[in-house]
């Protein structure tokens, strides 16, 4: 598919997957990690939304744009990651729901062009949707990180082989 991204794009994603995040353009940090492997990476978001800002992103780990790009087995994956992650959340901090939002394109508010699912712990009245989003400071994202971690067990994204 085509890409968006502009001529010279350094992709933040990319670089916490290859664990240098020394881009000027990339507010990633390396205390942003929850989990990694050979198909997904998962970290806490540069920025929230609302009153209860923070959450969790989830990401191949090798450069896709969009939903349109991703290969089958990368996308259950991901699928069962963010399942995990919702559970983690349940466990780490008891929200009364978990919503989820991934952006395509432009016109789809996709900002980074590199695929990532956002995962979000929801509390009644928190009115997500109508926030602008703010940037997060790294400690808070960084016990986000720690809090999550303490709680995933990834073993439970693996896909048996067929």
């Amino acid at each position: 598919m085509y890409s968006h991204a502009p001529a010279g794009y350094v992709c933040p994603f990319c670089g916490l997957v290859n664990g240098d995040v020394a881009d000027p353009n990339n507010r990633c940090e390396l205390s942003d990690l929850i989990y990694q492997d050979d198909d997904v990476i998962v970290f806490s978001a540069a920025d929230g939304f609302g009153p209860n800002a923070g959450h969790v992103m989830i990401c191949p780990t090798k450069h896709y744009e969009a939903l349109y790009d991703l290969p089958d087995r990368v996308l259950m994956r991901i699928s069962l990651m963010a399942r995990e992650i919702a559970f983690a959340m349940k466990r780490a901090w008891n929200p009364e729901g978990i919503s989820t939002r991934q952006h395509n394109e432009p016109a789809g508010n996709q900002h980074v062009w590199h695929y990532h699912l956002h995962v979000f712990p929801r509390y009644d009245g928190d009115m997500l949707y109508r926030h602008l989003r703010q940037p997060m400071d790294i400690d808070h994202r960084a016990r986000i990180a720690q809090d999550i971690k303490a709680t995933l067990n990834p073993a439970a994204t693996f896909l048996p082989e067929f």
